[in-house]
């Protein structure tokens, strides 16, 4: 089974037991997440295209939050002593998808 979902206006593509890295989500490790804005399923050969979605339900539950590798912005104009250092770490959550059921 396979499922195309929508998860804070990003698009992931999921399956029961798979882990999906996903935007940063206010939930505790542990807690389980309900996802309906399900946009494609397909089961058994069969495939269920929403418009815009469909009548499913994605079950998943939080393993754990981290930040990625840091990224480092470097600003520079040369000749006039210009110069500026950011880093910047992208927070992330990680979900195992437990079912993914359609109504």
């Amino acid at each position: 089974m396979l499922a195309v979902v929508e998860i804070e206006g990003f698009q992931y593509e999921v399956e029961p037991n798979a882990v999906v890295k996903t935007q940063l989500l206010q939930k505790a490790p542990g807690e389980t997440v309900e996802f309906e804005k399900v946009l494609f399923v397909e089961k058994d050969g069969e495939v269920v295209v929403g418009n815009p979605y469909v009548q499913a339900k994605v079950v998943a539950s939080v393993v754990a939050h981290g930040k990625e590798p840091k990224v480092i912005v470097f600003k520079k104009k040369r000749r006039k002593n210009y110069r500026r250092l950011r880093g910047h770490r992208q927070p992330y959550t990680l979900l195992e998808i437990k079912e993914i059921s359609l109504s």
